[in-house]
């Protein structure tokens, strides 16, 4: 089987579905890594140290609240599948206790959480596709991540939709998962440590 792996994401999600579905995603080798986004198959690229460093310390935060509030969180990659047409690997997820039935040999249906790290390559990815994709599936919130901006947009689904929601002073708390917690400027100090600049 000859699959068209597409690298660059088109400027505006496609209006129609792409031919591509799980069967063709689950008989692709594993490398390299690559996500089926509404029929049609991207390579990812390989992150950076910021990007890492940035990963690393989200994760940590997230298993915090996964000890408090009995959740999962994982990093990427792990396949998960959100449609026939689309299986993701997000940067970081969070499964509430309440929905730790999805989590089979890979992620059945839509985390409670997903974060993405924006990077160069995947940025109108990140901003588009996946954000329409995890706004219909039911993803309860999608934080997108721009570590050289040192700012993340924390987005809450409503109706479908994601809308934004907005730390106080200094401090995210999501609504839906009370035990998720982020201090901004404790995350990007972590970060420092993380690339030895502290």
């Amino acid at each position: 089987m000859t699959v068209a792996l597409l690298t660059e994401t088109p400027l505006a999600p496609p209006a129609e579905l792409g031919p591509y579905r799980r069967p063709d995603y689950e008989a692709l080798p594993d490398e390299p890594r690559c996500e089926l986004i509404f029929g049609r198959i991207y390579v990812s690229p390989s992150p950076s140290p910021l990007h890492q460093a940035t990963l690393f310390a989200l994760a940590e935060v997230l298993a915090r609240a996964a000890r408090e509030g009995g959740g999962l969180q994982f990093v990427a990659p792990l396949d998960t599948f959100l449609a026939d047409h689309s299986v993701v690997q997000p940067d970081l997820l969070y499964i509430s206790a309440a929905r730790r039935a999805i989590l089979q040999e890979r992620v059945e249906g839509a985390p409670d959480l997903l974060v993405e790290v924006l990077s160069p390559g995947t940025v109108r990815r990140d901003r588009g596709e996946k954000l329409v994709l995890y706004a219909q599936s039911g993803v309860r919130e999608y934080w997108i991540v721009d570590p050289q901006a040192r700012q993340i947009e924390f987005l809450v689904n409503e109706g479908g939709r994601f809308v934004v929601a907005m730390p106080v002073g200094g401090e995210y708390r999501s609504q839906a998962l009370p035990e998720v917690r982020l201090d901004l400027a404790a995350l990007w100090r972590e970060v420092d440590r993380g690339l030895g600049v502290a």
